[in-house]
């Protein structure tokens, strides 16, 4: 009897399997064509930060490298948004974050956030609390403290690898379930090639 009713419900999920595909792939969309935008549109400044070795991330081919970033973040969360080439356009964008967790935020540790009560939390976490206890204290001295914190409290940034690496299991996942059943171009391509 549970085993029939366990299975009446699996069966009933095939019709709504799509929707954690779309789920994953309308997330990561904005978030990757905003990554490429602001390249873009700081193409300069972006390129210089690529290259310098001093400050930057030393890489060769800076100009090459944002708009090949640039390029994979825009074009491929406009196609993750329309579910099309979802697995082969997750590729290039796994390989994106993968640059972007182990080039620009390895050093940082976990934490995107600075929280220093968490397990997670490194030197640079933890002196990041001194820091914001100071600026609060000088916000709330000689600024209006209640307007600049009703939209919600200061944090400090920690940029760590946490958001790069979410984003990248988000991908994996995608590269292995597609766009989705219903929910893609993909299925449908897929669909009427069949026939």
């Amino acid at each position: 009897m549970l085993v029939n009713l366990y299975q009446k419900f699996v069966d009933l999920l095939k019709y709504f399997e799509g929707l954690a595909p779309l789920a994953l792939r309308l997330y990561l969309a904005p978030v990757l064509m905003q990554a490429g935008y602001n390249k873009l549109s700081h193409f300069s400044d972006s390129a210089a930060w690529f290259g310098n070795p001093d400050w930057g991330l030393g890489l060769p081919f800076p100009e090459l490298m944002v708009a090949l970033a640039a390029g994979t973040e825009l074009i491929g969360g406009g196609l993750l948004v329309l579910g099309l080439a979802t697995r082969l356009v997750s590729i290039p964008l796994m390989v994106t974050m993968l640059v972007a967790a182990f080039a620009v935020h390895w050093e940082n540790g976990w934490l995107a956030i600075a929280d220093g009560s968490s397990w997670l939390a490194n030197e640079q976490v933890l002196a990041a609390g001194d820091k914001l206890s100071a600026a609060k204290t000088l916000l709330q001295e000689n600024g209006n403290y209640e307007w600049l914190t009703s939209s919600g409290n200061f944090v400090v940034l920690n940029n760590g690898i946490e958001f790069a690496i979410t984003y990248l299991f988000m991908l994996l996942a995608l590269l292995f379930m597609g766009g989705g059943r219903f929910t893609s171009l993909d299925y449908y391509i897929a669909k009427a090639m069949n026939k």
